[in-house]
């Protein structure tokens, strides 16, 4: 296939270009850069330093014999996405160009704003650009499982069927995200499925949950392949934070009560999830959703297990509650389905204490770089 991917410089679009260059897709990816530059805004830089993209393809070509081609651009110009599209007349277009931060997004009105323009301004111009210019490609659009915030009945894979005064029908799950960012990505889902029904776009949308690891394996060629390892209260994913402050000897940072359940997934999954997402592609007129995780975890469920595999490796690991800088339930129901990708053939990797140790191992060999003022919240929703 030919595979556009948008955000390709990300924690997850660099690992996912590699992954689909690997194997043997043709490959371009995009990115304007606004991670980078918010990390630097923000003194919320990543544990290892990372090449610019056109650096980060070549190593991969050195390394691993593919080639990928690298735009970097603003796509919430609408002149440069459809460009683009033009250009490489994607089979795929594989969307995770959104500012991807929630704390970000609640920081003040101008990152908000920030946030609100970009990813519904990438994901409109996206939209139009496959419908004029590339009507049979298929978007693979990232969502978040944080659309649906905790209701308390069972999440559905991305429908739900209603029976009303003796009637029936089928709608989109409802939604009630917890802030602005993913209030963005509620805002996709409707677009996608307006432009869906009405011009025949083909659509898989995925909700994920948090992301932790490291590790793929194209990343593992060479170390200046790492994807972008964030333990910051803006970037950092609970997973990836809890490890390094365990190797850095600050107490888990658990937020209020630790009840909050989520479904996570290891990287090497998302990167499973979205190539088994683009080579079965959604139908025309066909809005898919899926529901992108492996397990569920409290947060004192996964502070248990980072201290139990720190304390194995003599890290004397500490678990600490805080005030919480959210406004969120922490403690409720959440049951979600997520079937449809494991009968599309994903093989989980699940969160073991191999794994764990595994990705210690690797910020243990980094742990100078570790600044420990980035780990405490420094934003908050009120």
């Amino acid at each position: 296939m030919r595979v556009l991917i948008l955000g390709g410089d990300g924690y997850l679009g660099w690992p996912t270009a590699m992954d689909f260059a690997a194997a043997g897709h043709e490959v371009m990816v995009a990115d304007n850069y606004m991670r980078r530059n918010i990390a630097e805004a923000t003194d919320s830089d990543a544990l290892i330093g990372a090449p610019c993209l056109s650096e980060r393809a070549a190593i991969f070509e050195a390394v691993g014999g593919k080639p990928i081609k690298v735009r970097i651009s603003d796509l919430s110009d609408p002149e440069v996405m459809f460009g683009l599209v033009r250009e490489m007349q994607p089979d795929t277009v594989v969307h995770y160009a959104e500012q991807p931060s929630a704390p970000y997004s609640m920081r003040g009105f101008r990152e908000a704003r920030e946030t609100f323009q970009n990813n519904l301004d990438v994901t409109f111009n996206c939209i139009w650009a496959v419908k004029e210019h590339a009507p049979d490609a298929h978007i693979v659009k990232l969502g978040t499982m944080g659309e649906y915030g905790t209701p308390d009945i069972d999440i559905e894979e991305g429908w739900i069927e209603i029976e009303h005064k003796g009637r029936k029908d089928t709608f989109l799950y409802p939604r009630a995200a917890g802030s602005l960012y993913h209030t963005t990505k509620v805002l996709d889902t409707d677009l996608l499925w307006f432009y869906v029904r009405t011009y025949g776009l083909r659509v898989t949308d995925l909700m994920q949950g948090p992301v932790y690891g490291i590790s793929t394996d194209e990343a593992d060629l060479d170390p200046r392949l790492c994807p972008n390892f964030h333990y910051d209260d803006i970037f950092g994913t609970v997973v990836n934070r809890f490890l390094v402050q365990a190797v850095a000897g600050v107490p888990l940072t658990v937020y209020g009560g630790g009840g909050q359940t989520r479904g996570y997934l290891n990287l090497r999954d998302t990167l499973q999830c979205v190539r088994l997402a683009a080579e079965h592609p959604a139908g025309p007129g066909e809005l898919r959703i899926f529901n992108q995780l492996t397990e569920t975890f409290t947060v004192n469920d996964l502070a248990e297990r980072v201290q139990q595999a720190g304390n194995q490796m003599g890290l004397d690991v500490e678990i600490r509650s805080i005030p919480n800088p959210r406004k969120e339930k922490e403690e409720h129901y959440y049951n979600p389905a997520h079937s449809g990708l494991t009968e599309l053939g994903l093989k989980p990797h699940y969160m073991s204490e191999t794994v764990l140790g595994a990705m210690l191992e690797r910020i243990i060999e980094n742990r100078d770089r570790i600044v420990s003022d980035r780990i405490m919240p420094r934003v908050r929703w009120s």
